[in-house]
């Protein structure tokens, strides 16, 4: 198993390299680049192109030079210095000129902990109802679970952020928005400031935690229906095996098969999180930052997102399959 781990990891060494290629490419595919929208937006604007502004930013940038020259100049930053660039920003924006870095790590805290809750709430609450509901086949419970999985499914994480922003200010006047209300927003870490934060982190963890309770309660609830019908189950119950202990010996273990093999995304959507609905609730996650330098060509700061979204995707599938073989006695990679 050793050698396993180790050969898996040699491998995403390329692997993470390709990613990173691949990442700065398609920020570069949009026609045009950073100082083309610079441009256009002063013109909108009414303003004047300052023509000695555009030179200073092509040279400190290397806008002018070939693509492959600022990928190597970007990795070579970053290899050495773990520099990842500065974001562009845009005119007047507060990521205008600052380190890529110093970006993702002011959001990181909140897009981890928002999304840490909402990954617990959904395997705590959708794992026991999914074992019910296939235990209790075609029980009322079984047809509440599974209309409640369809509506959630169904139902988009924006629309249900903003009905439960709509109900919570007409009943109660208290607008839902941001993690921290406004005199803890800029306050130093405290027992107050955490406890201001629990107040307002129910409702995105709630809107983010909805689908995922939905997909994984259908996919517990199949998966175990399936073990619970194989031979080695019929044949364990004929022995005399009490219900309870022939359930979670192995039907359960196998049926987490799915769901351990989808590790894979938690990882990056640790990270990533929701976009549209931190928008909606104006969070400061990296969801949002990541549309944002999308929408205006911010190659470092884009392309740095989404290659560390890719690398966690990598080292997410390898703990994924590690956890496999804890888990399944069958699967071995010898």
């Amino acid at each position: 198993m050793l050698l396993v781990i180790v050969r898996r990891i040699l491998i995403l060494i390329p692997m993470l390299v390709m990613l990173s290629m691949t990442c700065f490419a398609i920020i570069q595919l949009p026609p045009g680049d950073y100082l083309s929208t610079y441009i256009l937006n002063l013109e909108n604007q009414g303003l004047v192109v300052d023509e000695a502004e555009v030179a200073r930013l092509t040279q400190r940038y290397g806008l002018g030079q070939p693509l492959h020259v600022q990928y190597l100049r970007w990795m070579r930053n970053f290899l050495a210095h773990g520099d990842l660039g500065r974001s562009f920003g845009s005119y007047g924006s507060s990521h205008s000129n600052k380190p890529v870095t110093d970006i993702i790590a002011e959001r990181l805290p909140a897009t981890i902990i928002i999304s840490i809750v909402s990954t617990i709430v959904v395997w705590a609450v959708a794992i026991p109802i999914g074992i019910y509901s296939a235990t209790h086949q075609y029980s009322l419970t079984d047809y509440v679970a599974t209309f409640v999985g369809f509506i959630g499914l169904a139902l988009p994480n924006f629309l249900f952020a903003i009905i439960i922003m709509w109900i919570v200010f007409a009943q109660t006047g208290h607008a839902v928005t941001g993690l921290f209300s406004l005199e803890f927003r800029h306050a130093p870490w405290s027992i107050a400031k955490a406890i201001d934060m629990l107040k307002n982190i129910w409702a995105p963890v709630l809107v983010l935690s909805t689908a995922g309770i939905a997909g994984m309660i259908r996919v517990m609830r199949a998966n175990l229906l399936d073990e619970l019908n194989k031979q080695y189950v019929v044949t364990a119950r004929s022995k005399g095996l009490s219900e309870r202990r022939l359930l979670w010996k192995y039907p359960v273990r196998i049926a987490f098969n799915p769901i351990f093999s989808t590790i894979g995304w938690l990882l990056p959507a640790i990270v990533g999180g929701e976009a549209l609905v931190s928008i909606v609730f104006n969070l400061n996650t990296i969801g949002p930052v990541l549309l944002s330098a999308v929408l205006r060509q911010d190659m470092y700061l884009a392309g740095s997102i989404i290659m560390i979204l890719s690398a966690l995707t990598l080292i997410g599938t390898l703990i994924s399959d590690l956890a496999l073989v804890w888990l399944d006695p069958r699967i071995r990679y010898d």
